[in-house]
């Protein structure tokens, strides 16, 4: 196998899920460079449409069962012409884990993963943002259940811990006041979802999804204090705070690293990731511009 050949098979099994050789041929005649600018910005996708995967998946919105939806997402995978991105969409759905378990409604997982297409090559912090808007998220950690008078800290304990700045980077206060700041941020639809979920049919696409709902009179509006700053914050006022830290740019870049690069991250490791560091702050939080680094 020639260099040429070995680096560009190199990068289709970092970037994506590997490649035949009549595809290594093609991406080789456009060139490295311009395969890794198509890769990271991919334009829209030429995978079989959505209808007629359907006809041969007719149970991926059927909330009580998973396999169709499963089944949907690889055959995708593995026929995507935009690799990068589905690649990417499994890490944040690695990341940001939501549990089907809890859910039993895999359409509202579905919307997750392309929310994750959507958002997920462009700004960190408008990825936060529709996370912390997301259905399958405010289920999976009881955001529906944080309410003005009654502080459910488990969604901004996470938002802190798992998906942004990490262990050590904030206090006990900062978690309560996070937590303040996403009361009103619910599910529009729960009354009624709870009334169809043992009356519907899987036909023609199952359970209607949950939907994100503000509800401004459970909102806390009292002031808080956020890692330094004071401010009547909401939702949106938190996440702005999270991606300006240091904390956060070391913890994405870090986490992309490992999962793109190399899970063990020697001298070199901490010298690329120092870059993609620079890259975050530099590009406004972009993350492609992280990951080309």
């Amino acid at each position: 196998m020639s260099q040429d050949v070995s680096l560009m098979a190199h990068l289709m099994r970092r970037a994506g899920f590997g490649a035949t050789r009549n595809e290594l041929e093609e991406y080789l005649s456009d060139g490295y460079k311009a395969t890794v600018d198509k890769l990271l910005d991919p334009g829209e996708s030429n995978h079989m449409p959505d209808d007629l995967i359907r006809r041969y998946h007719v149970d991926q919105s059927e909330l009580r069962q998973l396999d169709g939806a499963g089944a949907y997402w690889l055959y995708r995978m593995l026929t995507t012409s935009n690799p990068l991105e589905e690649k990417l969409t499994l890490f944040w759905h690695g990341l940001f884990a939501t549990g089907y378990a809890k859910l039993n409604q895999a359409r509202s997982l579905l919307n997750q993963i392309e929310m994750f297409r959507q958002y997920g090559f462009g700004s960190f912090r408008d990825l936060l943002v529709e996370l912390s808007r997301d259905p399958a998220m405010i289920l999976w950690l009881d955001n529906n259940e944080n309410h003005k008078e009654a502080i459910n800290e488990n969604y901004g304990r996470e938002l802190l811990e798992l998906f942004s700045m990490g262990i050590g980077n904030y206090s006990e206060d900062d978690i309560k006041d996070c937590a303040k700041a996403f009361t009103g941020w619910t599910l529009k639809n729960a009354e009624y979802m709870s009334v169809r979920a043992s009356k519907d049919s899987i036909w023609p696409y199952g359970r209607i999804a949950w939907h994100y709902e503000y509800r401004v009179d459970d909102h806390d509006s009292s002031e808080k204090k956020f890692l330094g700053e004071v401010g009547d914050f909401n939702g949106e006022d938190i996440v702005d705070i999270i991606v300006t830290q240091e904390p956060t740019a070391k913890f994405l870049s870090t986490r992309l690293f490992q999962y793109f690069a190399s899970d063990e991250v020697d001298d070199d490791g901490e010298q690329v990731i120092k870059a993609m560091m620079e890259s975050y702050f530099k590009s406004g939080f972009n993350v492609s511009a992280v990951l080309r680094t």
